[in-house]
C-alpha cells in the first residue's frame, strides 16, 4: 500500500433526524442501520482499508466518542483519533488533520470521507479514489467528487462544472440546496453533480488554501505544529480548538478557490440522511412495507418503515406511509411525510422526558 495515502473518516455528527436510533450518546455512525451486522462507520473504514494502510487511517470525532470508536474499530489506536472538544463545523477538523498529516508525511494526500454514507459499489469508489489521488500528487488543486444525480432532490448541494471531454472537470460553482424548479433545470443542463462531501488534496495544497482563504484559523492552528502527534496533543486542542471559526470547508475554502475541480462517480451513493432515505435503501415486501431488526407481519399496510430491537414480533394493521421506531424503552410513529419534523420532536422530548432520551 502507498504510504503516502491517508484519510480522515468524519465521525462527530449527532444524526438527531435519525432518532431515537441516534442520540447524543451514540449517533447513528455507530448503528447498523441497515442490518449488515455492522455499524455505518465499520463499513466506511473497512472500505477505505482496501487502499488506504490502517495506521493512516484517522478518525475525527467528538471526545464523548473516543470509546465508541475504539471499541467499534479495534484496529484503531488513540493516536488516529482527532478528539474535538466542541462542535466547530467541517474546516476547523480538516486543517486540524492536515497538519498532523504533515507532521508525519509532508508529501501525503488525504481523502475527507463521512463515517454515515451508503456506497453499493465499493469497487468502484476505491477506483475513484486511486483515480483522484494520482491527480492530487501531480497536480496543485483541491478535489471533490460528484455524484450523477438521478433525481432533482432538493436535499443535497450541487456542483457545477465546465463541460470538457476530461474525465476530471473543473469546477464553476457550488450551490447549495436549491428549490425543486432549479434543481430541476440543474438536471436539465447536464452539468450538475450532486455535492456528496467527499474530498481529495495533497497536505501541501489544502494547507496553502487554508492560509490564502482562512488565514486566522491557520495561525491558530499552526501555533501546535511542534506537538501534533505528541503527548501535548490533546492540551493544545482543548485549549485552543474552540476558538476556530464555526464554518464549513465549503464556504471557507472551496467556494473562494480557483483550483477546486470533480471527478464524476456513479457508485451508488446514499448519504442515509433521514428515515427516508434509509426506506429507500432497503428490500420490501409487494406492498412495499421496510422493516428491520425484528420480525413483523403487515395486514393491509403499505409504504411503511419499521425499525425495532432484534427478534422483536410487530404486526402492523391498516398503516400507510408511516415510520415506526423503537428503540429500548422509546416508539416513535410518525408520518414518512412529516420526517423533516423529527429534529422538532426531540426538542419536545427533551422538554418532557429530559436530555438522556436524546
Amino acid at each position: 500500500m502507498n504510504k503516502n495515502y491517508f484519510a480522515v473518516i468524519m465521525a462527530g455528527g449527532v444524526g438527531s433526524r435519525f432518532w431515537p436510533m441516534s442520540t447524543q450518546e451514540n449517533p447513528k455512525q455507530f448503528h447498523d442501520m441497515l442490518g449488515t451486522g455492522k455499524s455505518l462507520i465499520q463499513k466506511t473504514y473497512n472500505r477505505l482499508e482496501r487502499l488506504i494502510p490502517s495506521e493512516n487511517i484517522l478518525i475525527s470525532t467528538n471526545k464523548r466518542y473516543k470509546s465508541l470508536v475504539l471499541e467499534q474499530l479495534e484496529n484503531t489506536t488513540p493516536k488516529q483519533l482527532l478528539l474535538e472538544p466542541c462542535m466547530r463545523n467541517t474546516a476547523p477538523c480538516i486543517l486540524y488533520a492536515a497538519l498532523k498529516i504533515n507532521a508525519i508525511n509532508p508529501d501525503g494526500v488525504m481523502l475527507i470521507a463521512p463515517s454515515d454514507h451508503w456506497i453499493e459499489n465499493g469497487i468502484e469508489f476505491i477506483n475513484n479514489i486511486e483515480t483522484s489521488f494520482d491527480f492530487c500528487q501531480k497536480n496543485d488543486v483541491l478535489m471533490t467528487l460528484g455524484i450523477q444525480p438521478n433525481a432533482p432532490n432538493t436535499g443535497y448541494g450541487y456542483i457545477q462544472f465546465e463541460k470538457t471531454t476530461t474525465k476530471i472537470k473543473k469546477v464553476k460553482q457550488f450551490t447549495e440546496k436549491p428549490n425543486l424548479e432549479t434543481a430541476k433545470k440543474f438536471i436539465e443542463s447536464k452539468e450538475y453533480l450532486w455535492n456528496a462531501g467527499i474530498f481529495i488534496w495533497s497536505v501541501k495544497s489544502i494547507l496553502k488554501a487554508f492560509e490564502t482563504s482562512l488565514p486566522t484559523m491557520n495561525a491558530l492552528f499552526c501555533k501546535g505544529n511542534k506537538v501534533y502527534n505528541t503527548e501535548f496533543e490533546d492540551d493544545f486542542i482543548d485549549s485552543n480548538y474552540e476558538k476556530a471559526e464555526n464554518i464549513s470547508i465549503d464556504y471557507g475554502i472551496l467556494e473562494k478557490a480557483k483550483n477546486v475541480y470533480v471527478l464524476p462517480v456513479n457508485f451508488d451513493w446514499n448519504d442515509l440522511g433521514t428515515w427516508g432515505s434509509l426506506y429507500n435503501k432497503l428490500p420490501k415486501d409487494s406492498q412495499q412495507n421496510a422493516s428491520v431488526g425484528g420480525k413483523t407481519i403487515f395486514r393491509n399496510a403499505a409504504n411503511n418503515m419499521v425499525r425495532t430491537q432484534n427478534n422483536k414480533r410487530v404486526v402492523i394493521q391498516g398503516l400507510n406511509d408511516y415510520i415506526v421506531i423503537e428503540k429500548d424503552d422509546i416508539l416513535l410513529i410518525c408520518p414518512k411525510s412529516d420526517e423533516q419534523d423529527i429534529k422538532q420532536i426531540t426538542a419536545n422530548v427533551k422538554n418532557d422526558f429530559g436530555d438522556s432520551y436524546i
